[in-house]
């Protein structure tokens, strides 16, 4: 098998932790080739990643899917609940991590550079981001420094790059961190860092972000040149 990510994706950073945590391996690790061009939509009609590629032409996208379908296939250690109700208490939270943080993350990133920033467009981002680190806030337990169960699961590998985009994203738009004012999620995203799979996800995030940082310097000195 082989997985179409990047360092910085954080849908595809999701994927990656749940594979570190359940020491899956067989699967490969690659960038997408032609990425995001139309050479890419050949491999993926919807031009994203993740992609599971399970054999030639026979690929899986969507992070949530993919989850799902490694959860069924390598089901040890389990990253879903013991019984039904923990499992819809873990997809809740993985879903508003995708849904209302990561989502509003990515349109905020587009509000980085104050030239070109409508202050009415970062504001409405950032304050549904800040919702829904307050309703992450009522929601996780924190019990032995995981989002819920008191231990890994997949709510877990969806919060992880989220809070990861707001701590080290949401800065640069200067719209405020709502994580310092929020005292479970705080003390949760500290204590979930030293988790080995999650330390993992954050080395390899840090080191996309400074990547994609000087492209985008590289970028700026060839136009002001040019």
């Amino acid at each position: 098998m082989k997985l179409y990510t990047g360092d910085l994706s954080p849908f595809s950073a999701k994927v990656r932790m749940q594979i570190y945590a359940k020491g899956i391996e067989g699967i490969a690790f690659e960038r997408p080739p032609g990425f995001p061009t139309e050479a890419w939509r050949t491999v993926s009609p919807l031009g994203r990643i993740p992609v599971l590629e399970l054999a030639p032409g026979d690929v899986i996208a969507e992070s949530e899917v993919i989850c799902e379908y490694l959860e069924e296939v390598y089901p040890t250690p389990r990253l879903l609940g013991a019984a039904p109700r923990e499992s819809a208490a873990i997809r809740v939270l993985a879903h508003l991590a995708d849904i209302y943080l990561l989502n509003n993350m990515f349109m905020l990133a587009g509000q980085t550079r104050a030239s070109t920033r409508s202050e009415a467009v970062r504001d409405l981002l950032a304050g549904q981001v800040a919702r829904g680190v307050g309703a992450l806030e009522a929601m996780i337990d924190g019990e032995g420094g995981f989002a819920i169960c008191g231990r890994l699961t997949l709510a877990d590998c969806s919060l992880v790059p989220a809070l990861f985009m707001i701590e080290n994203v949401l800065p640069a738009t200067e719209a405020p961190d709502p994580i310092p004012g929020s005292p479970k999620v705080r003390a949760y995203w500290a204590a979930i860092q030293a988790e080995p799979s999650a330390a993992r996800i954050v080395e390899e995030m840090t080191r996309g972000l400074a990547e994609r940082r000087q492209l985008i310097r590289e970028m700026a000195a060839k136009a002001s040149a040019a």
